[in-house]
């Protein structure tokens, strides 16, 4: 790596960083489709016992009444953050009735777009803009697409390490604007070595053939309700999973070289009108079909595998909270769920992406031009499909490398860094997160994505019985452990509150839906 990195490792070390480090922010959030026994999409509403899906700040629902959405709080450890999402889903199993949550990021028995219903979020304006917004989703991409799952890893480093940080790099800048130029920095860097992700924890090599329906596909048979391909790592970051297609022919790209440059390229796209999203039409015949016509209904609609974060106050955009107070976290969006283990990710997994943002802070990043850009998509798309290939060459700077030195050159960089995390840690949980995963690059058949077609052949089962085994495997898990009775009793409260806050929600409205979406378009 660069002479700046080692520098910059030299330079932490010296200021005892990893105390500062330590202090460091993790949060999950974990999507799952809940289905019924036979494992096809559940049709019934979301369970009043686990609260409001507008209002609880832990479970709530994503683009589907049936796909879960479960939220840790920022958390100050990697074991804390697993052990929130533990109790929760553990919560989550106790209120079920005859149902089970899914295993894996792609869905399986699906009887078509109307077997996939829209999540509902109550009467109120807010929540049915929610409902609309989605509605929309499901016109402009198909609703299929919508219900594929994923796990989030939000991060953040403490105000004490950006403040000793901006002292030992010597910047001229005020803090907050040094925090979002590095934090930019970092999502360029995660950019440019995304594909290491979909590589190492890539989780969906096999789809079932219901969930493409009567589309045309370059998948090859595994057998005759399950497509593959050989080395694939993760096809839903490939070009079967949700992306911006429209989007990316309308030439809109999300501007990464700095904050005001990204906000301004979304609120370009979020003003801009769409002649094809025009024909779907917004309000027919007194139904909201989509909040808008534009290239996106809203900020959240741009797909991308990371995203610089701010809290919104009450009903702030997401750009005006970048605007108005900086860069907060950043969202990591790649993850697959890992049907391996009952959580979908593991401890190991989240240690690993830790030090691997510490390290794509480290590393120089400059700005990412439009032949960078497409290096960038080729190679996520790459590695989405034939990761595993011993011969798959990336793109890097105008030049070919093959992906298994490029990876191995990452994470030796990495062992610094890792040592630097150990150091404030019980252990060595960094260096030994980096040794799995180096020998997954060194034998790609100890990477996820390899031991599941390994275990599909051996059992002599598709994807959709594979998943469903592994469904059925961790519901027997989540009723064989304990949750701690005060972690219980605090989702039951959390639950009942949610429903009494949406009610007051919905009583405190004034104002029509019409009124109350043009105030929230026309907001700055």
């Amino acid at each position: 790596m660069n002479s700046h990195f080692e520098q910059r490792l030299a330079q932490l070390k010296k200021i005892s960083a990893a105390t500062l480090l330590a202090g460091s922010r993790i949060g999950l959030e974990k999507e799952t489709l809940r289905v019924n026994p036979q494992g096809s999409i559940s049709q019934e509403l979301h369970p009043e016992k686990l609260g409001a899906a507008l209002t609880n700040p832990y479970i709530t629902t994503d683009y589907s009444e049936a796909l879960l959405e479960l939220v840790t709080p920022p958390c100050d450890s990697v074991k804390e953050a697993v052990a929130f999402l533990a109790d929760t889903q553990k919560f989550v199993f106790t209120q079920l009735d005859d149902e089970m949550l899914w295993a894996t990021s792609m869905p399986c028995v699906v009887a078509g777009e109307t077997s996939i219903p829209i999540a509902k979020f109550g009467s109120s304006n807010a929540g049915m803009m929610k409902t609309v917004y989605r509605r929309g989703l499901g016109y402009r991409y198909g609703r299929v697409m919508q219900v594929i799952a994923g796990v989030h890893f939000n991060y953040s480093l403490s105000k004490e390490f950006w403040q000793a940080y901006h002292e030992s790099e010597e910047s001229n800048a005020d803090l907050q604007s040094f925090i979002n130029d590095n934090y930019f920095g970092i999502l360029r860097n995660l950019q440019r070595l995304g594909w290491l992700v979909p590589y190492l924890f890539g989780a969906s090599p096999a789809v079932c053939k219901s969930f493409l329906g009567e589309t045309t596909t370059s998948l090859q048979d595994f057998d005759e309700n399950t497509y593959y391909e050989e080395y694939a790592t993760s096809l839903r970051m490939g070009d079967i999973g949700y992306q911006n297609n429209k989007e990316n022919e309308s030439g809109i790209k999300a501007d990464y070289d700095d904050l005001d440059k990204y906000i301004d390229s979304l609120k370009g796209a979020i003003s801009t009108a769409c002649p094809e999203y025009e024909k779907i039409g917004i309000e027919v015949d007194g139904e909201y079909r989509q909040l808008n016509a534009n290239i996106l209904q809203i900020e959240n609609e741009y797909y991308s595998t990371v995203r610089p974060k701010q809290v919104p106050n009450g009903n702030e955009k997401p750009v005006a909270a970048l605007k108005n107070r900086g860069v907060e976290y950043i969202e990591l969006r790649s993850l697959d769920v890992n049907a391996f283990e009952p959580l979908g990710v593991s401890e190991s997994q989240l240690y690993f992406l830790e030090a691997f943002v510490l390290f794509c802070l480290l590393t120089d990043s400059l700005p990412i031009d439009d032949l960078e850009r497409g290096e960038i998509d080729q190679n996520e798309l790459d590695t989405a499909h034939r990761g595993r290939d011993p011969n798959l060459s990336l793109q890097r700077n105008g030049e070919t490398i093959l992906l298994k030195d490029w990876a191995l050159e990452v994470v030796t960089a990495m062992q610094g860094v890792c040592e630097l995390l150990d150091a404030a840690a019980e252990g060595q949980p960094y260096q030994d997160a980096l040794a799995v995963q180096t020998a997954a690059i060194h034998d790609p058949e100890l990477t996820p994505s390899a031991i599941m077609l390994k275990e599909m052949r051996e059992n002599e089962e598709g994807f959709y019985h594979f998943a469903r085994r592994m469904s059925v495997q961790h519901s027997e898990y989540f009723s064989n452990i304990e949750s701690s009775p005060e972690s219980h009793e605090m989702l039951i409260d959390t639950a009942k509150k949610s429903v009494l806050r949406q009610q007051e929600i919905e009583a405190a409205d004034k104002i029509p839906f019409t009124e109350y979406l043009e105030n929230y378009l026309n907001s700055e």
